[in-house]
């Protein structure tokens, strides 16, 4: 029987990813599959959490830029999370997986508030635990949500779903057909070559915590499953020979 590679991972999912082809807003029949096939690998006895970030219906950078004060642009998006992580939670609940939704700015009429030890015994008692609300704070992404909540949740892997992203390259593939796929990074590289995979802080946090993050292709069925089961799937980024 082929064990699994990693036993307990957190899933980061972009905001646009909920939106399906329609490009903004929350798309519910993909919402239905996403959550069906997390059911899936769920149901093999993997600890899953979630970050999903809020760009389908909000983004703060864009909206201080065109004037909007940067904290509450920011707060605005993380209310956007929010609205994701709920959809999604309902989602899963409807595939009978037991969901928390856990937020770091207090909504007790929706979810809970974010404690680590709640979170963990959540996990323990084979609940999918869904982070909403970023760190709380502005000017922290929802890149550095999904490294610091791995981190202290003391998961093994950071999954980072992309939308038709097959793993990261060199330049843009879309936009260059000799763009090179790297297979396997260091944290240490992603950082020095300024590859776009997260923020910097979210990077450093990976790389100080000793946490393997793979880059995949969402949009393949089964994907999240192959990771899972380490097959070579995506780019997988870790602290593997450095020195």
């Amino acid at each position: 029987m082929v064990k699994p590679k990693y036993k307990r991972v957190l899933i980061k999912l972009s905001g646009e990813a909920l939106a399906g082809e329609r490009g903004v807003g929350i798309d519910l029949p993909t919402v239905q599959k996403m959550a069906k096939e997390i059911q899936e690998v769920h149901a093999e006895g993997i600890d899953i959490a979630l970050v999903i970030g809020g760009g389908n219906l909000w983004r703060g950078e864009p909206a201080a830029k065109a004037g909007m004060d940067r904290v509450s642009a920011d707060y605005t998006g993380m209310l956007g999370t929010v609205m994701n992580a709920l959809v999604m939670a309902d989602s899963l609940k409807q595939y009978g997986v037991e969901t928390r939704v856990q937020t770091a700015i207090n909504m007790q009429q929706l979810a809970e508030p974010y404690i680590r030890g709640r979170a963990l015994r959540h996990l323990e008692k084979n609940r999918i635990v869904i982070f909403a609300a970023g760190t709380g704070s502005p000017y922290f992404s929802t890149d550095t949500t999904a490294a610091l909540r791995a981190v202290e949740i003391e998961a093994d892997a950071i999954l980072m779903a992309k939308n038709g992203v097959d793993g990261v390259y060199n330049d843009d593939p879309r936009k260059n057909a000799d763009a090179i796929k790297f297979d396997e990074l260091t944290h240490i590289e992603v950082l020095k070559q300024g590859l776009k995979i997260m923020d910097s802080t979210a990077s450093s946090l990976s790389m100080d915590n000793d946490i393997d993050l793979v880059v995949f292709n969402l949009n393949q069925p089964g994907n999240i499953k192959r990771v899972v089961y380490g097959e070579p799937i995506g780019t997988t980024v870790s602290n593997k020979h450095q020195q």
